[in-house]
């Protein structure tokens, strides 16, 4: 898994981290994703944060890998973001 294909992957159970919101209270959760809608991530740690994609930047650890990504990337349905791929 890398930056590019991590938007076609599934989130939930990886480990993640906001890097940069635009709500200082968000920046420094970390967790791991414990559900995932159409536009929001539920990122469980000491609590369990509801985080909408569209205003964070998070960091997602995968294989001992620090993958960022803007949240904005990840907005839509798993399911559809994966379909999307597939007809490019």
């Amino acid at each position: 898994m890398n930056r590019r294909n991590i938007v076609w992957s599934e989130l939930i159970g990886l480990k993640a981290k906001i890097i940069r919101a635009s709500h200082p209270e968000l920046v420094g959760i970390e967790g791991y994703v414990l559900d995932e809608t159409r536009n929001t991530l539920t990122i469980g740690g000491e609590k369990v944060w509801v985080v909408p994609k569209d205003v964070v930047c998070l960091e997602f650890e995968v294989d001992d890998k620090r993958i960022r990504i803007n949240g904005k990337e990840l907005i839509g349905r798993p399911e559809m973001r994966l379909k999307k791929r597939w007809r490019r």
